[in-house]
């Protein structure tokens, strides 16, 4: 087997040579490799080429959810997997795939872990496999990237700023024949089940079904976050409900942010999605979700 790996050197906290790991790992295997280290002004172009060239039979990020992010709309609809080493400091679809956080562990996985397609939803023309949400978590998403420090007690700093600047926002989108108009902390436009932080926003989604869920959350509540963190018990309906759907439209009194995959992409007042069904291939560790489960 021939792999490529995509390493983003500036994702996370800690300094890891990622070369001169992968390059340990594989000293006594019969598998190939290559690597590509991103440069800070990366061309998707020439990132694109140098997957063609290479030619591997699975290409894997390294990095955090900005990279999964970028190879995977570069691997969309090829069918080759793609793997994950999880460098970032939130590493969401990482967790959500069962994706060891050691090294080591990871790199296994990459040459013997399972494989399956996943779809994924396509939000004001990005491309999203794991979470997008306007409000509330993409306004700390911006001040996480605006600080210095990485990592959870960055993203800690991120939250508490966001808690006291961070207002509501009123919106309105139709759920088949239904049209849902509520004040919002935020709203998740959800591939996956859960962030970075573990807390399972979408305990319903499903990576491979035929729908993604709208996740309104019209309170700020973290009792309701620590319930669905901790227990199998539905929403309170009063602060958090969930739709289902394969197309969305949303609309927003006031230009609000939002992110996608963790990207903050800047201020919106409408959101358009839609099913991106079976877009890629991912590696995953089955026996992981299954304990999960």
């Amino acid at each position: 087997m021939k792999l490529l790996f995509i390493v983003n050197p500036g994702s996370g906290s800690d300094d890891t040579d990622f070369k001169t790991v992968i390059s340990d790992f594989f000293k006594s295997l019969k598998h190939t490799f290559e690597i590509y280290q991103l440069t800070k002004n990366c061309n998707p172009e020439q990132i694109k080429t140098a997957i063609d060239q290479a030619k591997a039979d699975r290409v894997i990020a390294v990095g955090g959810d900005g990279t999964l992010k970028l190879v995977a709309e570069l691997l969309k609809g090829t069918k080759i997997p793609m793997g994950i080493i999880p460098a970032g400091s939130a590493n969401g679809m990482a967790k959500e795939l069962g994706i060891p956080l050691d090294i080591q562990e990871a790199l296994d996985l990459t040459i013997n872990g399972n494989t399956k397609e996943i779809h994924a939803v396509v939000v004001n023309d990005e491309f999203c496999i794991h979470l997008s949400d306007i409000g509330f978590n993409a306004y700390i998403v911006k001040k996480f990237d605006d600080l210095p420090q990485r990592g959870m007690l960055g993203y800690a700093r991120a939250l508490w700023k966001a808690l006291w600047s961070h207002h509501k926002m009123e919106v309105e989108f139709n759920i088949g024949q239904d049209t849902i108009r509520s004040e919002a902390a935020m709203v998740v436009i959800a591939n996956a089940t859960m962030y970075g932080t573990g807390v399972k926003i979408n305990p319903v989604g499903k990576l491979d079904d035929d729908v993604f869920e709208v996740i309104l959350v019209k309170k700020y509540s973290f009792l309701e976050i620590l319930k669905i963190r901790f227990t199998n018990l539905p929403f309170n309906p009063e602060k958090i409900e969930c739709f289902q759907t394969e197309r969305l439209y949303i609309k927003t009194r006031n230009k609000v942010h939002f992110q996608v995959d963790g990207e903050y992409i800047g201020k919106v007042n409408t959101i358009e999605a839609k099913l991106l069904p079976a877009a890629i291939t991912v590696i995953f560790n089955a026996d992981a979700i299954q304990q999960r489960e």
